[in-house]
């Protein structure tokens, strides 16, 4: 219970700050991507400069963290407005949690794989190219990012499967993606935590997938990330891990720009889908934060 009150108190820190690369992080459009038990489920939406509906911009699908019981789409404002200042159409998805709905981790990957089918079928009405998606996501996020991938079940039974749910590229912060025996969440999952577990079902079409840790993390240690780049590796995926010294779960978000981490892993994160074809050139975020202990 300790390690669950953790996860949720750490992974909701919620974006309040103005950044150095954008006059604001307000959304530019919010648009309904689902209804399910009354429920209206949003996507944030971050747009490049001059975006027009012929373009065929890449994209990205950001999902919050918060032990899928709480938290909030605008952990990844600062995200969204930076890869949308690169040329992509980027993303922060509303999905169902505990806190709030009275749901399961189950519904959290159904709305997961429902956000990038929508944003997929409706690609040309968005300006995005439907074969450059990728899905990011922090913590329970990540989790929800990861299992968009690579776990075949939990899909809206109505949905139009002919359109795939699997994103193109993964850009992770501290996933939790095992759920095996010892592995975060197992006891909420277990009943189907084989199906429900990114790292058990990894194959040969898991998309490319970079990964963001700190040494510190008492949630997900880096032996379950190392084993996933070797599962990876062994499947024949691209899998990028990078750990950073230290650092505790969390690290990684933007905290008032005073967090150099959150602009390491962005870049980090920028490189990684420049070498997929997502963007060109080097990143414009510069590192120019000041480094405070989290």
């Amino acid at each position: 219970m300790r390690q669950y009150g953790l996860v949720v108190a750490v992974a909701t820190l919620l974006v309040t700050g103005i950044s150095a690369f954008a006059a604001d992080q307000i959304p530019d459009e919010q648009v309904l991507y689902k209804t399910v038990d009354g429920i209206r489920l949003q996507l944030h939406v971050f747009k490049p400069a001059n975006h027009k509906v012929a373009d065929k911009r890449p994209a990205i699908v950001f999902f919050f963290g918060g032990g899928w019981v709480g938290g909030s789409p605008s952990q990844f404002y600062p995200h969204c407005r930076y890869l949308a200042s690169r040329g992509m159409v980027a993303v922060s998805a509303e999905y169902r949690v505990k806190n709030r709905h009275g749901t399961t981790p189950f519904e959290c990957v159904k709305d997961g794989k429902s956000a990038i089918r929508w944003v997929r079928t409706h690609a040309p009405e968005l300006g995005i190219d439907p074969n450059r998606i990728a899905a990011g996501g922090g913590s329970a996020g990540g989790h929800v990012a990861a299992a968009t991938g690579t776990v075949k079940r939990f899909e809206e039974p109505a949905e139009d499967k002919t359109i795939s749910s699997k994103p193109d590229a993964l850009v992770l912060f501290n996933p939790v993606f095992d759920n095996g025996p010892g592995g975060y969440g197992h006891d909420r999952v277990q009943e189907h935590w084989h199906d429900f577990s990114p790292m058990h079902n990894i194959d040969k079409d898991t998309p490319p997938t970079i990964v963001f840790l700190g040494t510190k993390d008492k949630l997900i240690p880096v032996s379950t990330a190392q084993r996933y780049r070797a599962l990876m590796t062994q499947a024949g995926r691209k899998s990028d891990l990078h750990l950073y010294e230290g650092q505790p779960h969390g690290f990684f978000n933007y905290r008032d720009g005073r967090n150099t981490y959150y602009y390491q892993t962005v870049i980090e994160a920028d490189k990684f889908l420049a070498t997929l074809g997502f963007l060109k050139g080097e990143p414009t975020l510069k590192n120019a934060a000041i480094e405070v202990t989290p």
